[in-house]
């Protein structure tokens, strides 16, 4: 086929904030994709959130035309999330590329997203194009920025391009260098039709859209596909192309990239990294690779007004059609009432989608204590994935619990290693490795829990660093654990939405710095109120916030003691009846504190 040879697919490899988007945008403004009337900064990230906070969070795929040596080529061009929460989808879109730029801001060298990244395309085998960005800033380091991907790497930068996004300088030589560098795809003309979903969503119109790479054969307007690990089958409805508007196409072949609608009601029948074959035609070999999306961190969200479950309940439905890596099931909390138990890919998934249920959907929200699933192993030897904490079962029926373990690697300026050491040793951390890359930058490589990175690690990493350390990791196993569940009670009632599962060594400080901070947050009554943390019967804490008093002794004056005594006591019966009857208003800032479980 003359046309695949004309084909260019690549993705770009860049740590948050290097360039990406920008360096898209300027590839789509050189190739005539989009006219002057059209143009918007940052133009695949089309959500309001990925603008405000410069991260790509859906994946996008656009192809461009670019005129080289009077020949034309398509020049598929696939963007991905940079973010650790979204490395499955990374993954699956690399293995749709032949090849990759591997962006690195001049200011700041290789980050850890990065390293990541790159060496997942290096496993791929794609050719990778050393991209230099932000030449045109006064603080740039070329020179020293071309060691670090020599050294930390190991690919050689002595031709990396140098560009400006910003600018636009080097980027039209980028445009030729893909053409020459990137292989075009190649095929087997024995097998079968197979293509490969790197992203999916929902339309209103025509059902799921389906983002995938043809890697055999073909797929035209009308065919009936075969989904091979939902095992369903869909007639084909709508075949576009992102150039970057939808374009309408008849028939996608392959080496190409399209959108292909058939009709699907829900977004859990397409998974991401699923083999799409002709349902007359079915290949029995898939391509390699497909993962179950696994959820990480789980949390309960609950409306403030009770009143909004349902309009909560809808807004879970319609995100949900659009992310299927995101799940939520109903929960009832006696404390917050009726919400729902949710699952995300990660910390920052689960801040975005918290985001965009109150902005889309102008809601009011409660999150509980983020929390991941642990393994309990019962006496009877059964196997259970608990993620609430609520739901652990009684001590005496746990044999252990086992908690999942992530490898994280930490790339950061030797001067702050002392500190970050601290902060993995804090967190329970074991070191596994420890490599100097140049006399001052170095990979920190720890074996930490994944329930110590889910509350505020990424942050303190950040403030010991100044900012210069990065992060990424991946989820390794489960490891048994000394691990108990602490319960907070309000004048003796436990409440089941501030549970949660603590590390027994840790359990002391822990609750002792959470009830302190409760008491803080806790408005007072007219009575004590008394705040525990306690594990079963044991309590490790306690906290009182103090009664209003009435000063009932001021009509008093003169005469004998005994007679303030007996209206001392009077109100002192009052106030007991009043704590019986009596019901305290936690405010949201009490399960905030729950968060931020650091022993300051």
């Amino acid at each position: 086929m003359e046309k695949v040879k004309n084909i260019r697919n690549f993705s770009i490899i860049a740590h948050i904030d290097h360039g990406k988007s920008t360096l898209a945008d300027r590839l789509l403004e050189l190739t005539g994709s989009v006219s002057d009337r059209e143009k918007k900064e940052q133009f695949l990230d089309d959500m309001e959130l990925e603008k405000e906070r410069g991260i790509t969070i859906k994946a996008r795929a656009v192809t461009v035309t670019h005129e080289y040596n009077g020949e034309k080529y398509a020049l598929n061009f696939i963007d991905t999330p940079g973010h650790v929460d979204f490395s499955y989808e990374v993954s699956r879109a690399l293995t749709s590329c032949e090849g990759a730029l591997l962006v690195v801001d001049a200011t700041q060298g290789v980050e850890a997203q990065t390293l990541a990244n790159v060496y997942m395309a290096i496993e791929e085998n794609l050719t990778i194009i050393p991209v230099i960005n932000k030449i045109d800033l006064p603080s740039a380091d070329v020179e020293k920025t071309k060691e670090e991907i020599e050294d930390v790497i190991g690919i050689d930068a002595s031709d990396a391009l140098l560009v400006s996004a910003k600018t636009g300088v080097g980027v039209k030589e980028l445009l030729d260098r893909i053409v020459t560098d990137i292989p075009s795809p190649v095929s087997n003309p024995l097998e079968k039709t197979r293509a490969l979903i790197f992203d999916s969503w929902f339309d209103p119109y025509l059902g799921v859209r389906m983002l995938v790479r043809v890697f055999d054969g073909s797929i035209k307007q009308g065919d009936i596909i075969y989904l091979m690990q939902s095992k369903a089958s869909y007639e084909v409805l709508d075949i576009s192309k992102y150039t970057p508007f939808l374009k309408k196409v008849n028939e996608v072949e392959t080496g190409e990239v399209a959108v292909i609608a058939a009709g699907i009601k829900t977004i859990h029948e397409v998974k991401i990294g699923e083999t799409v074959t002709l349902e007359n035609n079915r290949t029995t070999n898939s391509l390699p690779g497909f993962k179950p999306m696994k959820q990480m961190v789980f949390c309960g969200v609950f409306p403030v007004e009770t009143s909004r479950y349902e309009d909560l309940k809808k807004a879970m439905e319609k995100l949900a059609l659009n992310d299927s890596s995101f799940s939520y099931d109903p929960e009832t909390s006696s404390a917050l009432g009726f919400g729902f138990r949710c699952g995300f890919l990660g910390m920052l998934h689960l801040e975005i989608i918290k985001e965009r249920l109150e902005r889309e959907f102008e809601l009011e929200l409660i999150t509980t204590a983020p929390s991941v699933s642990y393994k309990v192993i019962t006496t009877l030897g059964e196997e259970l994935f608990i993620q609430n904490p609520d739901k652990l079962p009684k001590t005496q029926l746990i044999d252990h619990i086992q908690e999942p373990f992530v490898q994280a690697s930490i790339f950061t300026p030797s001067e702050y290693i002392g500190g970050l050491v601290k902060l993995c040793l804090d967190k329970r951390g074991r070191q596994t490795n420890m490599i100097y890359h140049s006399t001052d930058r170095v990979t920190l490589e720890y074996r930490i829990p994944l329930a110590e990175i889910v509350y505020d690690f990424y942050d303190k990493l950040k403030s010991i660093s100044r900012g210069f350390a990065s992060l990424d990791y991946e989820f390794k196993d489960y490891e048994r654990s000394d691990l108990v569940k602490m319960d907070i009670l309000i004048n003796g009632d436990p409440v089941d939405a501030l549970s949660v599962i603590v590390h027994k060594e840790k359990s002391y400080q822990n609750g002792r710095s959470l009830v302190q901070r409760m008491r803080k947050v806790i408005p007072r009554q007219m009575y004590d109120v008394a705040i525990q943390a306690a594990i079963g019967s044991r309590v490790l804490s306690r906290e009182t916030v103090k009664a209003y008093r009435k000063d009932v002794t001021a009509k008093c004056y003169g005469g004998d003691v005994s007679r303030k005594r007996k209206l001392l006591e009077k109100q002192k019966e009052g106030k007991k009846r009043m704590k019986q009857l009596g019901n305290v208003e936690i405010p949201q800032e009490a399960f905030l504190a729950v968060l931020d479980t650091s022993d300051e």
